[in-house]
C-alpha cells in the first residue's frame, strides 16, 4: 500500500490516524510541526501526505508551499479546524488537492485518502496517450502521461495532480468546450464517489492554470454556461 505523512499536533488525533491508517495496510511516518515535516520530506519518498494546517514552529500552508516547489505532484489533503471558504480557497491555492475539516467522519477520510491516491497512480488520471499541442510562435506544451509533468518549450510546469489532469482534459480536446462536468468527472476514479471536489471550487484551480501559462500562447477561455476551452492566441 501507499507510505503516509501524517502532519498533525494533536497527539491523540495523530496516533489514532496512524493506527487506522497502518490497519488498512498503509505504511506511515508522522510529524508534530511544521519543521519536522519538512526535514521528513526532504530526506524520505512519501506517496501522500496528511496535513494540519495549525502547526507549531511552520504552519501548514508554508510547509505546502515550500513542498510544492520541489514535489508538485504529491498527494495533499488537508485536515484542518480552519472552515472558511477563505481557508479553503488559501488551501486549495497553495497546492492542496482535498480539504476535511475538523470534526471529520474517519471512513470519510479514509476514501478520499483512497481517492487521491488512486489518481495519482492513473497514468493520465483518466487518459492514457501522451498530448502535445504546438502553440503560435512559442514552444510547445507537452504532457507526459508516465510521470505526470508537463512543459512550456523546455521549462517544466508545476502542477498538483488535479491541475495536471485538468490540463490533460483540455489539451486533448483543444479548442472544444470541456464542460464543468467534465473536468469533475475526470478528477474522481469512480462517478459518486465521496470526496469530490465542490463544483465552485473549480474556478480556483483554473485561475491558477492560467496564472501557470501565463506569458504563453495558450490560455483557458471561460465559455459562459457551457465550460472552458484551450485557446491558441494568433501568432
Amino acid at each position: 500500500m501507499a507510505h503516509l505523512l501524517i502532519v498533525e499536533d494533536d497527539e491523540l488525533l495523530r496516533d489514532g490516524l496512524s493506527a487506522q491508517l497502518m490497519q488498512a495496510g498503509h505504511r506511515i511516518d508522522t510529524a508534530a510541526d511544521g519543521e519536522q515535516a519538512l526535514h521528513l520530506l526532504q530526506s524520505v519518498s512519501f506517496d501522500g501526505m496528511v496535513l494540519d494546517l495549525g502547526l507549531p514552529k511552520i504552519d501548514g500552508l508554508t510547509v505546502l508551499r515550500t513542498l510544492r516547489q520541489r514535489l508538485p505532484a504529491l498527494p495533499v489533503l488537508i485536515l484542518t479546524a480552519r472552515d472558511g471558504v477563505e481557508d479553503r480557497v488559501a488551501g486549495l491555492n497553495a497546492g492542496a488537492d482535498d480539504y476535511l475539516t475538523k470534526p471529520f467522519n474517519r471512513e470519510e477520510l479514509q476514501a478520499r485518502l483512497q481517492s487521491m491516491l488512486r489518481r495519482a497512480s492513473l497514468p493520465a488520471f483518466g487518459g492514457a496517450s501522451a498530448a502535445a499541442v504546438q502553440g503560435a510562435g512559442v514552444g510547445q506544451l507537452r504532457l507526459d502521461p508516465q510521470l505526470p509533468r508537463a512543459w512550456l518549450g523546455e521549462e517544466a510546469i508545476d502542477l498538483t495532480q488535479r491541475e495536471w489532469a485538468l490540463l490533460d482534459l483540455l489539451v486533448r480536446h483543444s479548442g472544444q468546450v470541456v464542460s464543468r462536468e467534465d473536468v469533475l468527472g475526470a478528477w474522481q476514479s469512480d462517478p459518486g464517489e465521496p470526496g469530490t471536489v465542490a463544483s465552485n471550487a473549480l474556478e480556483v484551480y483554473v485561475h491558477r492554470l492560467r496564472r501557470k501559462l501565463a506569458g504563453s500562447t495558450f490560455n483557458i477561455r471561460n465559455v459562459r454556461g457551457l465550460g472552458y476551452m484551450l485557446e491558441t492566441a494568433a501568432g
